[in-house]
């Protein structure tokens, strides 16, 4: 079983002006019989929240897999990336590259991602977009990946799953 925190780094679902509508649809999105959802938050667009959230969850024994949602973008306040690199000690840009070519299969625009993903500990760190429909094909396009990654995270061999 995959263990999983969903965080949700939103400035106005923080202040709650929005309801967050991105942290649900990834957890819905998660298959029941492999993924435990061990928690959801959400935090402002602000650099130092956001790197205590991530530090706080991959400290947490047992959290395998954080799934961030939103601030990936260029907007002056999307500072995801620059957070979440600053955390992880092993970046992983196979799967961002891979979620922005699927992406690209659906619109020019997922070129402009800027997400990033990584390893800090012994917790798996993935960048998702702020966007339900983007969300749902990034975490498509990724979570076939994910049982084997997190299992050569903890040690696992390199033995092909798929023969």
């Amino acid at each position: 079983m995959i263990r999983v925190a969903i965080v949700t780094v939103s400035d106005s679902c923080a202040k709650g002006q929005r309801a967050d509508l991105s942290g649900p649809a990834i957890s819905e999105r998660l298959p029941r019989s492999g993924f435990e959802v061990l928690e959801k938050t959400v935090v402002p667009d602000d650099r130092e929240s956001i790197v205590t959230e991530l530090m706080r969850l991959s400290n947490q024994a047992g959290t395998d897999l954080v799934l961030t949602t939103g601030g990936t973008g260029l907007g002056p306040r999307d500072i995801t990336p620059e957070a979440t690199a600053s955390v992880c000690e092993r970046m992983v840009p196979g799967l961002a590259e891979l979620m922005r070519l699927e992406g690209l299969k659906q619109t020019p625009n997922a070129v402009l991602s800027r997400a990033v993903c990584g390893v800090r500990h012994d917790t798996l760190i993935v960048n998702l977009p702020g966007s339900v429909k983007a969300v749902r094909e990034c975490l498509e396009a990724i979570l076939n990946l994910l049982p084997h990654a997190i299992e050569m995270m903890h040690g696992g061999g390199h033995e092909r799953k798929d023969t």
